[in-house]
């Protein structure tokens, strides 16, 4: 094996971990993916000598490149919204592969991405190093540029953003498909009582500005007016891994028009998440499931 094999062999043992990062913190599977290769081209470039923490030294170079992807989206958000169509979102194929669902389903829901869009790039990186992945402070501080007792600050930032949401759902996959298809089936027979199990008291259905155009309610509160919202409704409504957790797509000709990102807690919906807005619907990665 020479020396480029064993480089490319040890950069894959960290592969996983490194998209992971990237995904979290971009919310894009494929911008995830350029992020990852880029760090391997980066490495192969300057090669392993003198690093004693590879793993860490990729972990800084992928959280770099992110920041610079963050920075980039933050200033194309003042140019006008674009109209081209939505990308295509991926058939059922994609979720038979037990791995991809396991690292999708290890992801972060769409809820928590809606809150992680609203961070500054340094305050989402430095939340997603150290809150995800307890990188220290004094390891992130020359990533974003700040001393480590201000990026403990971004990171504080951060999290009371995301707790003040309530944004991060269960992580069981499974327990997630058991919920939402019984919200799915009983939406579709105009089931109120069985909408009404499946709901928390308290849950609330928030849609974006795009949604509000096409007839949805900015806000609905409450099992009982959520539940008679989505009777007999949702039944073009396919299931579908969104930002790897499971929700609801409802498409036209292949393409997303609106996605339902559900928060589940204790085994019910405690809220819904309405994204229409096209800009958004090309950046989250969609699959949808099958059955």
């Amino acid at each position: 094996m020479d020396e480029r094999d064993g480089l490319a062999e040890r950069f894959e043992a960290h592969r996983t971990h490194l998209r992971a990062v990237a995904y979290r913190m971009l919310g894009s599977a494929s911008e995830a993916d350029d992020a990852v290769q880029e760090a391997w081209l980066r490495l192969s470039r300057a090669g392993a000598s003198g690093v004693e923490n590879l793993g860490g030294w990729l972990t800084t170079v992928v959280a770099r490149v992110c920041l610079d992807v963050l920075r980039s989206h933050k200033s194309r958000r003042e140019e006008p919204l674009d109209d081209g169509e939505s990308e295509p979102i991926a058939d059922g194929e994609d979720a038979s592969d037990p791995e991809r669902i396991a690292v999708l389903a290890d992801s972060v829901g769409l809820a928590l991405l809606v809150v992680l869009e609203t961070l500054g790039p340094a305050e989402r990186v430095a939340f997603v190093l150290h809150d995800l992945f307890a990188v220290p402070f004094d390891e992130i501080a020359p990533i974003v540029g700040r001393s480590p007792a201000a990026t403990r600050q971004l990171a504080s930032r951060g999290r009371r953003r995301v707790r003040a949401a309530g944004a991060i759902s269960d992580a069981d996959y499974t327990r997630q498909r058991e919920v939402v298809d019984a919200f799915l089936a009983a939406s579709r027979r105009g089931d109120f009582a069985a909408l009404l199990a499946v709901l928390d008291p308290d849950v609330v259905v928030r849609a974006d500005g795009a949604a509000v155009q096409m007839g949805a309610a900015p806000e609905v509160r409450g099992a009982a007016a959520v539940a008679e919202t989505f009777a007999g409704r949702a039944r073009a409504a396919r299931p579908a891994l969104v930002g790897g957790a499971v929700g609801l797509v409802w498409a036209q000709g292949g393409r997303p028009r609106v996605v339902f990102g559900f928060t589940i807690a204790g085994g019910k919906v405690v809220g819904i998440d309405l994204v229409a807005d096209p800009k958004q619907l090309r950046r989250l990665d969609l699959t949808i499931l099958e059955g």
